[in-house]
């Protein structure tokens, strides 16, 4: 069925009370709008039953747990302009359905409608991907707001949220094929907050995940993959090999490692351990990355960089071991795991 209106318009309209949206039979009313970015807008959903719905959307869902008891979801609304992007859009169903994990953030139902272009609406489909909500933001939005009041997490919950994207990076890794997620960064972690518990962390976002192994066997397949990355991959957690591929090597899922070890960093200090590059006169975002340059916040630096106590040097050593430029030598996750478990049986509460 698609959805029942086309057009920002009309998408505005539906936010202040107008038309529903259909997901194939189900229907959903907009609350209202979560965020944006590019030509995608997510927006927090609540499923309107109807006696044709039969028991709604939720009957499709194998998991229970991602089941909202008051019938909301997140619904990502996508304006796609090109077949390339219709086709990004249906390689990241397709990866979708490969994997079922509590640290994966599911699709749980989808639509793609063709529409007619107009040079004010100049799309030729608009895609809907339903998700489960997490209405406490990402490990992005919660890091800038603990910087701001100079919080920071314990390490206890450091190890606990770095040990769940370990968990969902696994599964990913453990496919066959196994597949790369390409894009790891606070920005598409999710966090919910639990009582008297370590944060719920579930990575998001399979639009850029692709097989992890591609061998390199000529300049022009380099160039490719550096191009093909430089659009995909975050630059401040972007893996060095993705910035310099050499004419004649094997890539692996350690691009993932890379940008886990950037994400930890996050966790403790809210940035990647390389922006602080962007900031200095005459630095290189690229050859700080190259050279595995990281700059430790310093705890006679003042301005609250880091935490009281600070973190322990076993936690900068750990990321140190991720972050090695030679990818050869980089850790794999069930290395990581093994590490993470010892440190959690040794730091927390």
């Amino acid at each position: 069925m698609g959805c029942s209106f086309s057009g920002l318009n009309a998408l505005y309209d539906a936010v202040n009370g107008g038309a529903d949206v259909w997901i194939n039979d189900n229907r959903f009313k907009i609350v209202r709008q979560l965020g944006e970015g590019g030509f995608a807008y997510v927006f927090l959903v609540r499923e309107a039953f109807t006696d044709a719905s039969g028991g709604g959307v939720s009957k499709k869902f194998k998991d229970p747990s991602h089941i909202a008891e008051d019938g909301t979801y997140a619904m990502k609304k996508v304006l796609i302009q090109n077949n390339d992007q219709l086709e990004l859009v249906k390689e990241e169903i397709r990866v979708s359905a490969l994997f079922s994990h509590p640290n994966l953030l599911p699709l749980l139902d989808h639509a793609i409608i063709p529409v007619k272009a107009t040079p004010e609406q100049p799309w030729t489909h608009e895609a809907y991907l339903l998700f489960p909500v997490h209405l406490d933001g990402t490990l992005l939005d919660n890091s800038t707001t603990m910087k701001s009041k100079k919080q920071f997490f314990s390490t206890s919950d450091v190890l606990h949220i770095f040990r769940q994207l370990c968990a969902g990076l696994k599964h990913l890794h453990s496919l066959d094929p196994p597949y790369a997620h390409n894009d790891v960064k606070p920005g598409n972690v999710l966090l919910t907050h639990r009582k008297g518990q370590p944060p719920l962390a579930v990575l998001m976002d399979f639009g850029s995940a692709r097989p992890a192994k591609r061998q390199i066997r000529s300049r022009s397949e380099a160039l490719q993959l550096q191009e093909w990355a430089s659009e995909h991959v975050s630059a401040p957690f972007r893996a060095p090999e993705l910035w310099d591929c050499p004419s004649q090597t094997d890539i692996d899922e350690r691009t993932d490692i890379w940008s886990l070890g950037c994400t930890l960093f996050a966790i403790m200090y809210g940035v990647s351990p390389f922006e602080y590059a962007l900031g200095e006169s005459g630095g290189s975002l690229q050859l700080a990355i190259m050279n595995g340059q990281i700059k430790w916040p310093s705890v006679t630096g003042g301005g609250g960089g880091v935490p009281k106590p600070p973190y322990p040097d076993a936690l900068h050593q750990f990321v140190s071991w991720m972050l090695q430029p030679q990818p050869t030598v980089r850790p794999l996750i069930d290395d990581i795991i093994i590490h993470v478990d010892k440190l959690i049986s040794n730091y927390s509460i």
